[in-house]
């Protein structure tokens, strides 16, 4: 079966811009298949990377986001997160989104790793920051394209909102489970 075996690396033959989107910038590549040898026309987006926060309370509960997404076209519930901006790091990031999406901040600060959201066509990666003890000291400051609700929820309220499908947000449930010991008798406890 080849368990070691590696695939052979596409070959680019060139790149050509796209349309500026706004949040994400498209690009073409044309790469040659490593068998066939054939010209093959690939769409990658390229995006700055993503940060995603739990944000957890002095009492265990956890900050999260209500608002409308228009790719779902409902009203979800997530973490706070957003978009890392040029020139600045994953962890000045995350304290940047929790305050202005939610008016937490933290001391508190512990990284919990990275990950590709979908390699296939985008270029970035989601880094996931634990805020511990956030407590809300400012105002919501979100981005005028913004309307988010934010309030706190137990771990067993986090269950109930996963299971009713109220909490869907993949790259912000693995956050999560960095946070939880999901395990422990079929309970959400805070580690």
């Amino acid at each position: 079966m080849g368990k070691n075996k590696q695939p052979a690396f596409w070959e680019k033959q060139k790149s050509e811009k796209g349309p500026d989107l706004h949040i994400v910038q498209v690009r073409f590549d044309w790469l040659k298949h490593p068998k066939s040898l054939k010209e093959l026309k690939r769409l990658i987006i390229e995006a700055n990377d993503w940060v995603n926060v739990v944000a957890t309370t002095p009492e265990n509960e956890i900050v999260v986001v209500r608002q409308f997404r228009f790719g779902v076209e409902r009203i979800t519930t997530e973490i706070p997160g957003g978009m890392v901006d040029h020139g600045e790091d994953s962890k000045t990031a995350a304290m940047r989104e929790l305050e202005e999406e939610t008016g937490y901040t933290s001391s508190e600060w512990q990284y919990l790793g990275s990950v590709e959201p979908n390699p296939a066509f985008l270029n970035n990666v989601c880094h996931s920051w634990h805020a511990k003890n956030a407590i809300q000291t400012h105002e919501m400051h979100p981005d005028e394209e913004e309307d988010i609700v934010v309030t706190t929820l137990t771990p067993d309220e986090i269950r109930r909102e996963i299971q009713t499908g109220s909490f869907r947000h993949s790259l912000a449930l693995l956050a999560l489970t960095k946070i939880f010991d999901i395990w422990n008798n079929g309970n959400l406890s805070v580690q």
